[in-house]
């Protein structure tokens, strides 16, 4: 057996949050408890919460509900082709590498992730992604219009993950500009939108996706911005699975509208669900920093901000650009 695929059905085992002996699982797989340690200490270090006890073995500080990639293919009916992966550097990069190569992806093609050692967030960033813990999704979407649609795709992208989100846990949870979703000012979801074409004629786009859904305590203490996860704000269990049918549910829906009519309808949803509507923020670009009233975005998706000097308004596109709250 493979040492990833070992690794990945010790997880399985563990994943009851039952304690399992190392010889146990050494009989079970036909190698010795040495090397059972060895696979234990990889996937803590991958970010899985294991604890051992003396006399009686490893045990996840708690159950996790694994992906299951069958699951979510009967939940969605086969709308969209699925594939889920143990360990991927990347699910972004792992459909980028697709489009550069010139491999056939069907339209709506998704790729899943129990662990990502390289994700990556919006302006290089890294994006924490511990094992068996969050939503890490990417999701490719073929246009016709060339880059410049784009353009104001994240914000639809938003929309979607809100309801996503929100059918979950039953909250209502706001937008942040261009490219979070949060509750109550905290971090929940993330977006990171790649493109790939000509700027006339189709267009290759990767939508990928990163929801916090059970957060361990190891990992959070990589992470220097407020955040949440799902299971704080849910009353029930949460299941990863079902989470991943509902986002792919709520992006047919939103990627058929934006195919139809862009940010025309879309952005009255987003500004109805603006984190910072009407109050004071910061748009950071680079070593530049305006101060305004943050108004919503239009339909093109650009974000309206006020001067509350003398009420004049400017207009700030996507890009390397930050918004921050004013304290």
């Amino acid at each position: 057996m493979a040492k990833l695929e070992l690794k990945t059905e010790i997880a399985s085992i563990l994943a009851d949050g039952n304690f399992h002996s190392g010889e146990e699982l050494g009989q079970l797989f036909g190698v010795s408890r040495t090397a059972i340690s060895n696979h234990v200490k990889a996937l803590i270090d991958l970010g899985l919460d294991i604890f051992s006890v003396h006399g009686k073995g490893y045990k996840l500080a708690e159950s996790i509900d694994l992906l299951n990639a069958e699951e979510i293919r009967q939940g969605l009916g086969n709308s969209n082709s699925i594939d889920v992966f143990p360990i991927i550097d990347s699910t972004n990069e792992f459909l980028m590498t697709k489009i550069r190569n010139s491999d056939h992806i069907s339209d709506g093609h998704t790729v899943l992730a129990e662990c990502q050692t390289s994700g990556r967030g919006r302006r290089g960033r890294t994006w924490v992604s511990p094992f068996g813990s969050h939503i890490y999704f990417s999701q490719y979407r073929k246009m016709e219009d060339g880059l410049a649609a784009a353009s104001g795709l994240s914000l639809a992208v938003g929309v979607a993950v809100k309801n996503a989100c929100q059918a979950i846990t039953g909250l209502e949870l706001q937008l942040k500009w261009p490219n979070d979703i949060l509750y109550q000012k905290q971090k929940v979801a993330g977006i990171l939108v790649e493109a790939e074409g000509q700027s006339d004629g189709v267009c290759h786009l990767v939508i990928g996706i990163g929801i916090n859904v059970d957060m361990p305590q190891g990992s959070a203490e990589q992470i220097d911005q407020p955040w949440t996860d799902l299971k704080q704000l849910s009353e029930r269990q949460i299941n990863r699975n079902e989470i991943a049918i509902e986002l792919c549910h709520q992006l047919n829906i939103v990627m058929g509208e934006y195919r139809e009519h862009r940010l025309d309808n879309l952005y009255k949803e987003w500004n109805l669900a603006n984190a910072f509507k009407d109050s004071m923020v910061n748009i950071i670009a680079n070593k530049n920093t305006q101060t305004g009233r943050c108004l919503g975005i239009d339909q093109s998706g650009a974000l309206i901000v006020e001067n509350p000097a003398d009420g004049s308004r400017f207009k700030v596109f996507g890009g390397e650009v930050s918004l921050r709250g004013v304290a």
